[in-house]
């Protein structure tokens, strides 16, 4: 492929020879008068806190499948852009998606990144993806198990012989922990807080595991029934227990999957463990939590914010041949 190649997790980018040169969350901001975007990425969070009656922050994706068509594709654009493509240097992209995506849902992806400028679009299975970026054996006639922990979408696969033998899919991912914290603020303190606060709260105080060190956090919001701003206090054991059917659900998703994959398979990852891969593996203790609950070692992989767009770039560098044995890895394996 051309070194201007890209290869894409929704919200991170890829390109061959230079790494990830683009890391940005899927967010669009938008004027709520006119309609046009004004922002994107984390730039977006913060025109929406400063302007809330005019500035919209929207998540163009849900469950990464696309919900506004339109708001992706411009979002995709200056991903493009980004690498410095134009209409004569278009790139050849690969883009990153769901194993559980419909036909139709995979076809609007193909859409929105042919509008936004790719050449071509071909698309690859985030879990296969994520196993590349890991470094794991998938090649090998042994079961590699991995756990990605998305944004609004938590996949299972386990892998052998260069394809996926089984995945499952659960729809729960660190945006509905950030949705539990805000609802959680309302009901019990009356307390509105931003998107942006719901996460950094889960980033210093959320736990999926009980910790010896209790820690505390200081959250800013607005009281809704006087309107003025006012300061909670929050503990790490009370930001558990409002995580708990997030975490929950994503154990439960897990277990099940270990129990529908072959018995030589399952055995082999009781040997080597689940891979765990996405932003929210980074919840602390959720890789202590899967090992107790699921009996199994657990291993954070070394970036778990960019594994899979790491994973889908070693696949721009594979030989013609040995991509198209990958990307046709959504095939029942014997």
């Amino acid at each position: 492929m051309s070194r201007r190649d890209l290869a894409v997790d929704i919200g991170t980018s890829y390109q061959q020879g230079q790494g990830v040169i683009f890391d940005q969350p899927t967010l669009v901001a938008v004027n709520d008068r006119t309609g046009s975007v004004v922002a994107v990425g984390r730039e977006a969070w913060g025109l929406a806190g400063e302007q809330p009656s005019e500035i919209v922050a929207v998540r163009p994706l849900r469950r990464a499948a696309i919900a506004n068509f339109e708001l992706t594709e411009q979002f995709l654009r200056l991903i493009l852009r980004s690498t410095g493509s134009s209409r004569f240097t278009r790139p050849r992209v690969l883009v990153c998606v769901p194993s559980s995506l419909t036909p139709v849902e995979r076809r609007a992806v193909e859409d929105a990144v042919s509008s936004a400028g790719a050449r071509s679009v071909t698309l690859v299975e985030e879990p296969l993806a994520a196993a590349i970026g890991a470094g794991l054996p998938i090649h090998d006639p042994v079961g590699s198990m991995v756990l990605d922990v998305g944004g609004g979408i938590t996949e299972i696969a386990m892998l052998a012989l260069g394809g996926i033998v089984l995945s499952a899919a659960v729809p729960v991912g660190g945006l509905d922990m950030d949705d539990a914290i805000q609802q959680y603020l309302r009901r019990r303190h009356d307390l509105a807080i931003g998107d942006s606060a719901a996460e950094q709260i889960k980033i210093q105080v959320g736990s999926a595991y009980p910790t010896a060190e209790v820690v505390e956090a200081e959250v800013r919001g607005r009281e809704l029934g006087t309107g003025t701003h006012v300061i909670v206090t929050l503990t790490s054991e009370e930001i558990r227990e409002v995580l708990a059917d997030a975490v929950e659900r994503i154990v439960r998703a897990t277990r099940q999957c270990l129990a529908d994959c072959p018995p030589d398979l399952a055995h082999d990852v009781l040997e080597t463990g689940v891979f765990l891969t996405g932003g929210g593996a980074l919840l602390r203790g959720l890789d202590m939590r899967l090992a107790r609950d699921c009996e199994v070692p657990v291993n954070l992989t070394e970036h778990p914010l960019s594994t899979v767009a790491s994973g889908a770039g070693r696949l721009l560098d594979y030989e013609p041949d040995q991509r198209r044995a990958f990307l046709s890895a959504h095939r029942p394996v014997p």
